[in-house]
């Protein structure tokens, strides 16, 4: 199928029972079985349920992969991907990344045996320097959150086979329709389903999709053994946004470059960081990797925090809240929302200073 029928038409098929065009909502705990041993392909939700395996087929078809596996939610299924791997594991992440990736990583995962090393993934020759003998995954976000730095997934995949090391690529700032991971040779991609994927501030879930048969055995048993799994209606939801993921995308994209532009040029404005615009110091890498640039925006007042407090205090047409992908407009300020978590320094070494705007583009 071509993206735009996929969105609307991948792994949904009418009900069985009634010829229902919506899929049910199967919001059931447990299944009765015709006799000991004998289920009809479900015996406890946890395992499985109908309502999120149609979820998880028709985020496969979106993203092009074979397999997902949905979760509880962005973190849980961050969280899944990491515990497959044994104590003494080390990680190569971005050095850009969510915050609560980055407290998982260095308050909880780093307490059992785990090594992180981040490295800005825009420069794969960094990505390849940092490579140990038991270095076993890169974890990288393209779009960086909340800098917006882009890497090359098809150099760092490469530089990953070439080491026999699993590549992720966090795209939930992309979605499938701006660009898939798998197709330019990672193993895993993920999303926070909470953001564009649903699009309607409704949930909060997550999704690991890949082509690797081992790898989506491996994420099922993490569902069934954490038990971080979405409810059924929450599935539900997440597939009724679908349907409409390829036409709000291109409205972000097209939002979000006049906003860019728009800011850039303003002039109480000091930085804007968007890969659509040509001062994105990788603008060509997005321009050649990405379909589209999506409606993601951060940028640097003049006057730093104080303004940028004026700014987010007074917005009539956005809302300050916490989360982006949505179509309501949201602004957020990092240092204080979203990247709470990173300790000052670490984020004034990485660029997020406490100025710093992020700005979710709506429709």
């Amino acid at each position: 199928m071509k993206f735009d029928t996929a969105c609307v038409r991948a792994g949904i098929t009418p009900d069985p029972t009634t010829g229902a065009i919506v899929p049910p909502i199967y919001q059931t705990a447990t299944y009765v079985l015709e006799e000991v041993g004998v289920t009809k392909g479900f015996d406890y939700t946890r395992s499985s349920n109908p309502t999120r395996q149609t979820l998880e087929a028709a985020l496969a078809g979106v993203e092009g992969a074979r397999h997902g596996a949905t979760f509880a939610s962005g973190m849980a299924a961050v969280d899944a991907v990491l515990r497959t791997f044994d104590a003494g594991t080390h990680v190569i992440c971005s050095d850009d990344v969510y915050g609560g990736v980055s407290r998982l990583f260095n308050t909880v995962l780093a307490r059992h045996g785990f090594e992180f090393t981040y490295v800005d993934t825009s420069y794969p020759e960094r990505v390849a320097a940092a490579v140990r003998p038991n270095t076993r995954l890169i974890w990288m976000e393209t779009p960086t959150n909340p800098l917006l730095k882009v890497a090359d997934v098809a150099a760092i995949s490469a530089i990953g086979k070439a080491h026999g090391i699993l590549v992720a690529v966090d795209s939930t700032f992309c979605t499938p329709a701006i660009l898939r991971p798998l197709e330019q040779g990672a193993d895993l991609a993920m999303h926070s389903t909470t953001k564009y994927l649903s699009g309607h501030n409704q949930i909060i879930g997550g999704v690991v999709l890949t082509n690797d048969d081992d790898w989506y055995q491996k994420l099922r048993y993490q569902q069934k053994a954490l038990g971080a799994i979405p409810s059924p209606f929450d599935s539900w939801l997440v597939m009724m946004g679908l349907k409409t993921l390829h036409l709000r995308m291109a409205r972000h994209s097209a939002s979000g470059l006049l906003v860019a532009r728009w800011l850039a040029a303003h002039p109480k404005v000091e930085k804007v960081n968007y890969p659509g615009l040509e001062s994105h110091p990788f603008h060509d890498v997005a321009r050649r990797t990405m379909n589209g640039y999506s409606g993601m925006i951060s940028f640097e007042l003049r006057g730093g925090l104080e303004a940028g407090r004026t700014l987010m205090n007074s917005v009539q047409l956005c809302a300050l809240a916490e989360s982006l992908g949505a179509v309501e407009t949201m602004i957020t300020h990092p240092a204080t929302m979203t990247h709470a978590a990173v300790p000052r320094a670490d984020r004034l070494a990485r660029g997020l200073t406490d100025g710093l705007v992020r700005l979710s583009v709506g429709i």
